[in-house]
């Protein structure tokens, strides 16, 4: 068996409406897909036809999925022990993706200069989800 690659999948807890014009405008993401459970399921309840039963957005070369999760994941905690680690090649462009993650989030280790060479930082967005970013460091001229 081959692991082709490992997605992170974002259960927003009903916020991906508002979650993924965010990510597109701090990640520059493009929707993929985009499905809500009234598409899938006419049967469902009113309250959730229009919520996003799942979401793909291409970030780079990378993916993330996301859905809004249903009933059943209303009793989530908003924070867990997973994070989306994104890795720049442009050191402007992980600071610029950074500050515009931690609008409104927390910042838990600001962008460094990090002992492996690279610049390294880590947040929590207003959407609960934990980052970690790592870039190559900005050339001294």
């Amino acid at each position: 068996m081959t692991i082709k690659a490992a997605t992170p999948y974002l259960i927003l807890n009903g916020r991906a409406e508002q979650a993924i014009p965010f990510y597109q405008r701090a990640l520059g993401a493009k929707v993929e897909a985009l499905q809500r459970f009234g598409d899938v399921d006419q049967s469902c309840p009113a309250a959730m036809k229009n919520q996003v039963m799942h979401a793909a957005l291409r970030v780079g070369d990378a993916l993330l999925m996301m859905s809004d999760g249903g009933p059943s994941t209303e009793a989530l905690p908003q924070n867990g022990n997973v994070n989306v680690a994104l890795e720049f090649d442009d050191p402007d462009q992980a600071r610029a993706c950074f500050d515009a993650l931690a609008a409104n989030g927390k910042v838990v280790q600001p962008l460094i200069d990090a002992p492996w060479g690279g610049m390294f930082g880590a947040l929590g967005d207003q959407f609960g989800i934990n980052w970690m970013f790592n870039s190559a460091r900005a050339k001294k001229a």
